[in-house]
């Protein structure tokens, strides 16, 4: 009979040392306390963030600026990762007698050579952002050029084909649009490799065009030596082999011009930046206070949008209301409704609606304007017995703004 399983020993209970709680604990830290004791202390009773700060507290009171300043370079880990030096940090500014004269001499001596390694990492960081900028980047043209010239290769393969066997070279025969697309041709490539070519272009369109000898003779002596140089230096050419390589040229260069048209076609329109209102009426002319009918304009930005606007000539004397063409009846600033502002004028007005009349008794017609409601401004106008004439939209220093709606 087999024997029967032991009882499983019982785990010992693992020991749990208390949470430490609390910030700003070393204060705390008894009077009476042995140098054993109070490393002990900083140690379990003192959070790691505390051991940081009371270090970098006691160099910034101890030592220089620039020691300050090459130890901040160091990660935090290297500075309070120690409890033995944040407990010989504190103690020394706090109870220096229970310091060890081994351990004022150590941290002090620790804090050097942290301000050394502190030095050369900023030494590093100085030299690497100096060779940063004496990188040399290219620019965006630079660019295009380097990457044209790639693109270019298999086009000079073909056109190498004329000066290889001028019989068998097809003009028409490279399939543009494939390598275009393989290539990544863009507009701006097209532009460069255009300027490849183009004087070879003009050379040999110079060529189909050699003038005769009785021609030569009425030009100037400069003139027929340009000529005589471009005959010799394209001498070893038949006028079909001419004509060949004019007609490839003048198929690549086609190729590239559908390129640029084609990429002007597809370019959606540059929408204009809206202004705003304060853009639109910086040149509206109108007098801000009249002293003589106690009048102050509004702010004329409020004119941009509204559906109503009533003006005041002090000069004229005419109240004047203009009325939106396009009305917004919600008032929720869609766009192309309401009046606008455009220079000194106001736009976007009813013409057939925006009247003004003049005031025979101004000072009390318009203590009654500034008192009437929406319902009683409806029929202001109709209510003065005088002509009325249309706006034409132009503000001037006498335009009181009075009120928009």
């Amino acid at each position: 009979m087999a024997r029967a399983n032991k009882a499983a020993a019982k785990p010992k209970k693992k020991t749990v040392r208390a949470v430490r709680r609390g910030a700003n604990r070393l204060p705390l830290m008894p009077d009476n306390i042995s140098w054993e004791g109070a490393k002990y202390y900083t140690h379990y009773e003192v959070e790691s963030k505390e051991w940081l700060e009371r270090v970098k507290i006691y160099i910034k009171k101890n030592f220089d600026k620039t020691t300050v300043s090459n130890i901040n370079k160091l990660p935090d880990w290297k500075i309070g990762g120690k409890s033995h030096w944040a407990c010989a940090a504190y103690c020394l500014e706090n109870i220096p007698g229970i310091v060890p004269e081994s351990y004022a001499i150590s941290i002090r001596k620790w804090i050097l050579e942290l301000s050394e390694e502190g030095a050369i990492i900023a030494k590093q960081k100085k030299a690497e952002e100096k060779e940063k900028k004496n990188v040399y980047v290219p620019t965006i043209q630079e660019r295009i050029r380097d990457q044209a010239y790639l693109q270019a290769e298999a086009l000079e393969e073909w056109l190498d084909g004329f000066i290889k066997d001028k019989k068998t070279f097809d003009p028409k025969g490279f399939d543009f649009k494939k390598h275009f697309q393989k290539t990544g041709v863009t507009q701006a490539h097209a532009r460069k490799l255009k300027s490849f070519y183009a004087n070879e272009l003009d050379d040999f369109k110079d060529l189909e065009r050699m003038p005769t000898a009785g021609q030569l003779k009425k030009m100037s002596e400069h003139e027929q030596d340009q000529w005589a140089q471009l005959k010799e230096g394209y001498a070893h050419l038949k006028k079909a082999d001419i004509k060949n390589f004019t007609t490839a040229i003048e198929e690549l260069m086609a190729a590239l011009d559908f390129v640029i048209d084609s990429a002007k076609a597809t370019r959606a329109p540059r929408k204009a930046k809206p202004k705003s209102a304060t853009k639109l009426v910086e040149k509206l002319k109108y007098l801000k206070t009249d002293d003589k009918y106690k009048l102050a304009s509004i702010d004329p930005t409020l004119t941009v949008g509204a559906n109503e606007l009533w003006v005041f000539n002090v000069k004229t004397r005419k109240l004047g209301k203009y009325i939106a063409k396009n009305i917004d009846p919600k008032g929720m600033g869609r766009p192309g409704s309401g009046l606008q502002v455009k220079g000194t004028t106001i736009i976007g007005f009813d013409e057939k609606l925006s009247i003004q009349k003049t005031l025979r008794k101004p000072e009390e017609q318009l203590k009654e304007f500034k008192k009437a409601g929406k319902v009683a401004l409806r029929k202001f106008l109709d209510d003065i017995p005088t002509t009325d004439t249309k706006l034409n939209g132009r503000c001037n220093p006498e335009t009181v703004l009075l009120k928009v709606s």
